[in-house]
């Protein structure tokens, strides 16, 4: 029996891509040769990575001026990247979480780091507001979903400067204006592909202005990569088969990214309501505006505390597993990603209500 997956990532996939992926590996639509076998240079795989771009930009609905380039390194790597490119002299960052601050960390060093603004004074359980994005810097960096914590920004802010975002694991969620962005990267393995491969979405304009003053390593330069369709060197060429197939699937099985919105809503509000009003568990995020429809984090009430452990061992008796929180924060979290079921969350609802009248006080 399929388990219900709510690991952070890698995450879970959906079950129509996992079946056609395995058998490309065995032998990729009758070629005679697997996936992992194929020349990054053959007609087969220039077809794949064309398709992926083609199907992201339909989907993502990314006007012309844009460039989506497919690299390894994770996100992690896009951190530093990012900054070697594009700070001159100042960069802004708005700190929510882990993954900002090292992204922070990687900036210094490459120039001046202005952070806006910062939830750390609460651990990153909310979402900093009304604050002012300067106008004397080269762009403006947010990470939009925040795994560790819990918080999702799901707007799309209006910057007086380049706005670049981390989306890597809210990205293709629910729909964006691209146009108010000019860098976009995501490390695939959260929501849209298996782990191994890194989306970057450049408008032109933004890599027209890429520091020029600076030496860039050769992989380390997004044009490498724009000018050269992404096959500079051997890209992951099995995981961009499994993104284009996981587009093909939020195209063709769930209508586009407003019904993939629809779903993650009905999830997230799912769970959301059993907690807001269990005796047990409380979620670790109080305004509700704030809460990611990602990654849901709650603990359990201080008189529960020592049953923690005991729920994770209970839930994997029922399917359920990835729920553990993570090591900086303990508690748990439900990571809902797009090919996670709606009956994946149902499952983790009713393991909770039926713990909880066991064990309730």
């Amino acid at each position: 029996m399929r388990k219900h997956i709510f690991n952070a990532g890698p995450a879970v996939l959906p079950v129509p891509v996992l079946e056609k992926v395995s058998k490309s590996v065995q032998d990729l639509d009758g070629i005679g040769m697997s996936i992992l076998e194929i020349s990054h240079r053959s007609k087969e795989f220039e077809a794949i990575i064309n398709d992926a771009i083609n199907l992201m930009k339909e989907i993502m609905q990314i006007p012309e001026g844009y460039h989506i380039i497919f690299v390894g390194g994770g996100a992690s790597t896009q951190f530093g990247m990012v900054a070697m490119n594009f700070l001159n002299k100042k960069a802004a960052y708005l700190e929510t979480g882990n993954w900002a601050k090292k992204a922070i960390k990687e900036a210094k060093l490459f120039g001046e780091v202005q952070i806006v603004a910062t939830s750390a004074d609460k651990n990153f359980t909310y979402l900093p507001k009304n604050f002012i994005i300067p106008t004397d810097v080269d762009y403006f960096h947010i990470t939009t979903n925040n795994t560790i914590y819990g918080t999702e920004l799901k707007t799309d802010l209006n910057s007086p400067v380049p706005l670049v975002a981390d989306m890597s694991s809210d990205i293709c969620s629910r729909p964006i204006d691209i146009s108010k962005y000019s860098l976009i990267y995501a490390g695939a393995q959260k929501n849209i592909g298996p782990a191994g491969v890194t989306i970057a979405i450049i408008k032109d304009e933004f890599l027209n202005h890429q520091v020029t003053d600076r030496i860039i390593p050769t992989m380390l330069n997004y044009k490498t990569h724009t000018e050269n369709n992404s096959l500079y060197n051997t890209p992951p060429v099995y995981a961009i088969y499994v993104v284009k197939e996981v587009m093909n699937w939020l195209k063709n099985e769930i209508g586009g990214l407003e019904n993939m919105k629809k779903i993650n809503e009905e999830k997230a509000k799912i769970l959301n309501d059993y907690l807001d009003n269990s005796k047990m568990f409380v979620p670790t995020v109080p305004d509700k505006e704030d809460r990611s429809l990602m990654n849901i984090t709650f603990v359990m009430q201080e008189p529960y505390k020592e049953l923690e452990a005991t729920f994770i061992d209970y839930a994997k008796t029922h399917g359920i597993v990835g729920i553990k929180g993570h090591r900086s924060v303990g508690g748990f979290r439900a990571s809902m990603y797009n090919a996670l079921p709606v009956d994946s969350v149902k499952a983790l609802v009713q393991a909770m209500e039926d713990f909880e009248k066991t064990n309730l006080k």
